[in-house]
């Protein structure tokens, strides 16, 4: 992959702000629009973007498929673990009030929330990664010739 240097190195440039910008979105999606889902697909772009840049098998060196599995049941279990920590706490599941029910400006809401998309994000992340890791590694049917 000599070619399209200029590709490459602007993705090189890229690659860290939109990692930095689907951190904000993930982190500041309780006080404006954004969140986990947004976050999550804004982080899978920076590795698509990877991929263009740099073929598929380089990109699966940076983050390999093996580790995507693993990810996406962490973030199943932050969500799912969120939820049954409140209820541990004695409140119902993802009642976030009772993470620290001493707060009068409701900190538990906003610490309940962050964990909750926390788990969104990551396992959005990690399962749009695995379906295009998928779907950019099948072996097409037919070659680009023959159509």
């Amino acid at each position: 992959m000599m070619g399209h240097l200029i590709l490459r190195v602007t993705i090189k440039i890229l690659f860290a702000p939109i990692i930095l910008f689907a951190l904000y979105v993930q982190f500041h999606g309780d006080y404006g629009p954004g969140g986990g889902f947004q976050a999550g697909v804004i982080f899978a772009v920076a590795f698509i973007l990877h991929v263009l840049g740099f073929g598929l098998e380089e990109t699966k060196k940076v983050l390999p498929p093996k580790v995507l599995p693993w990810l996406m049941a962490m973030g199943v279990l932050f969500y799912a673990g969120t939820g049954l920590l409140t209820l541990f706490l004695g409140g119902n599941y993802l009642d976030y009030d009772v993470i620290q029910p001493t707060s009068h400006h409701h900190a538990g809401q906003h610490i309940g929330i962050l964990l909750v998309e926390f788990g969104v994000g990551l396992a959005v992340a990690s399962t749009m990664l695995t379906i295009f890791y998928h779907f950019a590694g099948r072996v097409p049917e037919i070659s680009d010739e023959d159509w």
